[in-house]
C-alpha cells in the first residue's frame, strides 16, 4: 500500500497556497509540490538499507519560485526547444518569447513549472490539473493538461493527459536532476547507463536538432550497452550529452517501452525508465555551474546529475519529417512514463 498525505508548503502572495504531497510504500518516498507539479524528493534504498534522497532541489517554496534550471518540474506547454520561437499552424504563424539564446525554451517565461496547479488525492497517489488560457506564452487553444502521479511499490507512474480548444503544440515532461550517489553528491561520472536507442538528433550551435536523424553505431552516442559516464562524457563533443535520442521513429506506432537504465555501482541504486513517447532527451547537467544553494546546503556543480526528459523531438512542430507534435481540438494527449527503482 502506498501512504499519501499533504501539507502546507508555502503561500504565494497573490497566486495562493502551494501544498506538498508524499507518496511513501516501503522502498520509495515521493514529495510533490503543486508548484509547477515539482518532485522535490525521491528517497530510495540503496544496498546498503539506507534512504538517500536522489534527486537536486531546495528546501524551502523561495527556491523553487528561483527555479531557473527546472528542478523537478513538469514542462509545458512544449519542453526543450522551439527554433526561433516560431511556429505556424493552420497557415497561422506564432511568435514565442525568447528566453534561450534565439529559441524558446520550456514553454517561455511563464510556462507551466510556474503555474499553481490544482490537486486531488487518488489511490496511491495525487493527480494535478493546470487550465492554460488561449494565447497563454503564446500558444493558441485553451489546454486542459493533467498530471498524475502514482507510487506502487517501487515504481513511480507519470501520466499526462490533455486537451485543447484549437490546434496546439504540446508536449510535456518531467525535469527532475537525478544523482543515484545522493543528491548531494558531486558529479555523475561513477555512474552507468544505457539507453535503448539506435539513433539520436544532431543539434546546431543553438542546441536546434539540424533535421538529421543519425545512427549511433560508432559514436560516443551509442549507448544500447551500459557505459560508464565520466569517460563516456569527455568524447562527446561540447559541454556534455544534452540530445534526443530516437525511441520512436516517424510512422512507427507509439507505445510504451523501456528506454533507459542507469546504474551506481558504489550504493547498488538501479534507475530503470520506460515510456510512451517518442524520445528521451538525455542531459548531464552542463549549466550548473555550483552557485545554486540546494537542499540541506548543497552546492550543485556542472555534471552533478542527469536528466531523463521523455518527450517528443526538440522542435519537432517546425520539422514535418520528426514525429507529429500538434494537440487538435477532439483529440486527447496520453503519454506515461514509469521510472523503477531497485537495487543491485
Amino acid at each position: 500500500m502506498t501512504e499519501v498525505t499533504k501539507e502546507e508548503f508555502g503561500v504565494i502572495p497573490g497566486q495562493g497556497s502551494v501544498q506538498k504531497w508524499r507518496l511513501k510504500s516501503q522502498s520509495v518516498t515521493v514529495e510533490i509540490i503543486s508548484l509547477g507539479c515539482i518532485i522535490t524528493s525521491i528517497k530510495t534504498k540503496g544496498r546498503d538499507g539506507e534512504f538517500n534522497d536522489i534527486v537536486l532541489g531546495f528546501d524551502n517554496l523561495q527556491g523553487y519560485l528561483n527555479n531557473a534550471r527546472y528542478f523537478g518540474a513538469v514542462i509545458g506547454r512544449v519542453a526543450n526547444r522551439i527554433a526561433g520561437g516560431r511556429f505556424t499552424v493552420d497557415g497561422k504563424e506564432y511568435q514565442l518569447a525568447i528566453n534561450n539564446g534565439p529559441n524558446t525554451l520550456h514553454g517561455g517565461v511563464r510556462g507551466f513549472d510556474k503555474a499553481i496547479w490544482s490537486c486531488q488525492s487518488v489511490e496511491g497517489g495525487v493527480r494535478l490539473t493546470l487550465i492554460s488560457p488561449d494565447g497563454d506564452e503564446g500558444f493558441p487553444g485553451e489546454l486542459r493538461a493533467t498530471v498524475t502521479y502514482i507510487l506502487a511499490e517501487d515504481t513511480l507512474s507519470i501520466q499526462y493527459q490533455a486537451c485543447s480548444s484549437k490546434t496546439t503544440p504540446i508536449n510535456l515532461t518531467n525535469h527532475s536532476y537525478f544523482n543515484l550517489a545522493d543528491h548531494a553528491a558531486p558529479d555523475i561520472y561513477d555512474h552507468e547507463v544505457s539507453i535503448t536507442s539506435n539513433a539520436y538528433l544532431p543539434v546546431d550551435e543553438n542546441m536546434i536538432p539540424t533535421g538529421e536523424i543519425r545512427q549511433v553505431d560508432g559514436s560516443p552516442f551509442d549507448l544500447r550497452e551500459p557505459v560508464l559516464l565520466g569517460p563516456r562524457v569527455r568524447e562527446v563533443p561540447g559541454p556534455g550529452f544534452d540530445h534526443n535520442f530516437c525511441l520512436v521513429l516517424p510512422g512507427q506506432p507509439w507505445m510504451e517501452r523501456a528506454c533507459a537504465r542507469v546504474y551506481h555501482p558504489a550504493s547498488g541504486r538501479v534507475l530503470e525508465v520506460s515510456t510512451s513517447q517518442s524520445g528521451v532527451q538525455f542531459y548531464t547537467a552542463n549549466f550548473l555551474d555550483g552557485s545554486l544553494q540546494g537542499k540541506d546546503g548543497a552546492t550543485y556543480p556542472k555534471h552533478c546529475s542527469f536528466c531523463l526528459e521523455t518527450q517528443n523531438w526538440p522542435d519537432a512542430v517546425n520539422k514535418p519529417q520528426f514525429p507529429d507534435a500538434l494537440l487538435r481540438p477532439g483529440e486527447e494527449y496520453n503519454h506515461t512514463t514509469r521510472f523503477t527503482f531497485s537495487t543491485a
